[in-house]
């Protein structure tokens, strides 16, 4: 992967609209498939696999499958979970997306979560130049890194915070 790789990845790839989102339910198979369009971390280095899937409704970061098919909803769920877990427990990803539930429908949470996601990635991807030298590389790597850390410390302390009986 090049310097313009990186800068397109950043720039062009984002999870559908929520209505864009299959509005029939899936098969697990058809989910997996389909979340590695969905999610950014997938068509990288990521995995999501069936198993990992039933781990989340077991420990009820997200809701039971209808029968054997999934919904938007879960979509929605799946999409969120793929990228919070990359920066906290399966847990501090239960007691985040419950938290947010609480006050917004899933079609809403998703559409906030997406909006932030283009921010985000958009904002990183502005950082990467076609014509970075290799020490500017390392020092925006090394910033990205740093930057990461923080914000994941921030992100554990800030979930600790919320109070126990929204995680249920």
């Amino acid at each position: 992967m090049d310097l313009l790789d990186c800068k397109e990845l950043f720039a062009g790839k984002r999870p559908e609209d929520w209505d864009n989102i299959p509005d029939i339910d899936l098969y697990m198979d058809q989910v997996l498939s389909y979340m590695k369009r969905q999610h950014i971390g997938l068509s990288v280095n990521e995995n999501l696999t069936s198993a990992m899937v039933n781990n989340y409704v077991k420990q009820k970061v997200m809701p039971k499958a209808s029968g054997k098919k999934y919904s938007r909803r879960h979509i929605a769920y799946l999409t969120a979970i793929c990228l919070l877990k990359q920066v906290v427990s399966v847990s501090e990803v239960g007691r985040l997306l419950d938290s947010q539930m609480k006050d917004d429908d899933i079609g809403d949470f998703y559409n906030k979560y997406t909006s932030i996601l283009d921010e985000e990635l958009s904002e990183v991807g502005s950082m990467i130049k076609n014509t970075m030298s290799e020490e500017e590389v390392s020092e925006l790597a090394l910033r990205l890194a740093i930057s990461s850390y923080a914000q994941k410390l921030a992100c554990e302390c800030l979930i600790g915070t919320m109070s126990e009986d929204e995680s249920k």
